[in-house]
């Protein structure tokens, strides 16, 4: 997370938040059909 966060200029807390938001996202169930197509 760190590595990550100087390569984007943001605290290594901040990178965990925006990952765990994105996955989050991930599991939701309409993202999940949307996504499901591409992983088949």
């Amino acid at each position: 997370l760190e590595e990550v966060g100087r390569y984007f200029g943001v605290t290594r807390e901040r990178v965990r938040q925006i990952e765990a938001k994105a996955l989050r996202k991930l599991r939701h169930p309409t993202r999940s059909r949307q996504l499901r197509g591409f992983v088949e």
